[in-house]
């Protein structure tokens, strides 16, 4: 299977961002979500492949531009539709299933068909779940960065806090995540970046 260059994706985030901010704030969340991704696996002996997580994360974002409207806001409300938005998005610019499935099966830490009826999210009932380490990964990595105003870099015990709302069991898959994949050194991101912690 050929993968998208950085280039090339590079190239997408751009045909598809309504404007230069919403750009800027996505695909450098990407970026970001990317290097944590890269930073995990040197750190782990678990075998991914690596240039996989790199596509999935620089990409698995890429359906928030469709949440935007003709005055570039940004559709909170229907925001957990982002993933399936972004799943359809790389579909029809042909790029196969394996690819898609960042962008529907890393929202939280993964959203059940139970969940979708319970809590009456405005998805189609499926479940949009990581099934291989590669999905696993990026959708770890992806919590440690938020797309909040401001952007901010988000502690384990942050998340963990925030995901408890949605059920323990949400809590017990981010623990389940942390125990295999380690937690990230986000000190140098922080640097980098100039965005808080929280």
């Amino acid at each position: 299977m050929r993968l998208p260059n950085d280039d090339e994706i590079r190239s997408l985030h751009m045909k598809y961002a309504p404007n230069r901010e919403a750009f800027n704030l996505v695909y450098t969340h990407c970026e970001i979500v990317s290097r944590i991704a890269e930073q995990l696996i040197s750190h782990s002996s678990l075998r991914v492949d690596v240039n996989l997580v790199k596509v999935g994360s620089l990409l698995h974002d890429i359906g928030v531009y469709r949440l935007y409207d003709t005055d570039g806001r940004l559709d909170h409300a229907r925001y957990v539709m982002h993933g399936i938005l972004g799943h359809e998005l790389l579909r029809e610019e042909g790029l196969p299933d394996v690819i898609c499935r960042f962008c529907s099966c890393h929202t939280g830490m993964g959203i059940s068909r139970d969940d979708v009826v319970r809590q009456r999210l405005p998805l189609p009932p499926a479940d949009y779940l990581a099934e291989s380490n590669e999905e696993m990964l990026v959708m770890y990595a992806d919590k440690f960065h938020s797309k909040s105003d401001p952007p901010s870099f988000v502690s384990l015990g942050s998340y963990s806090a925030y995901i408890r709302r949605f059920g323990e069991d949400k809590v017990g898959m981010l623990e389940l995540m942390a125990g295999i994949f380690g937690i990230p050194d986000l000190q140098p991101f922080i640097d980098e970046y100039g965005y808080r912690a929280r």
